[in-house]
């Protein structure tokens, strides 16, 4: 079975993008966050690190690249871009419970969508995004351990 990062460099190779030093460091610091969301401010703050000179046109670039071909979902969240690395590869359409205590993420397999286009007769629905907040099983335990 393939790695992440081995998927993500078989998608790169698929779509004639070169592998280059800054787009592996780049994938290699992103499968970190498979189930949390990190700022991209803070991507960029960790590659302009590591590569002084890399601009930050060069990284938001390759991150949309990345968003493009499935590799990295976004979510705007008050006034920034929160990116995480694509937790499942088999099934790009998914959902999520995130922890609104210490921010992991959680992938929901199931897509409630036929409920909603049987309230909606006559529209066409063009997207969703499911997010569902609250504690994780960790935070719940925690909380009523402090309580």
């Amino acid at each position: 079975m393939e790695t992440p990062i081995e998927q993500a460099v078989a998608i790169l190779r698929r779509n004639q993008l070169k592998i280059t030093k800054q787009r592996q460091a780049l994938l290699d610091y992103l499968v970190t966050y498979q189930d949390h969301y990190v700022a991209i401010s803070e991507v960029d703050e960790h590659m302009r690190t590591l590569f002084s000179g890399m601009s930050h046109n060069t990284i938001y670039r390759n991150i949309k690249e990345f968003e493009t071909l499935g590799l990295l979902e976004l979510k705007a969240q008050a006034n920034q871009t929160l990116v995480k690395y694509q937790c499942d590869f088999k099934h790009q359409h998914h959902h999520h419970f995130v922890c609104s205590n210490c921010g992991k993420v959680t992938e929901l397999e199931a897509c409630p969508l036929d409920e909603y286009e049987a309230q909606l007769p006559g529209c066409t629905i063009t997207g969703h995004r499911i997010e569902i907040y609250g504690l994780c099983a960790d935070c719940t335990k925690k909380q009523a351990l402090n309580s």
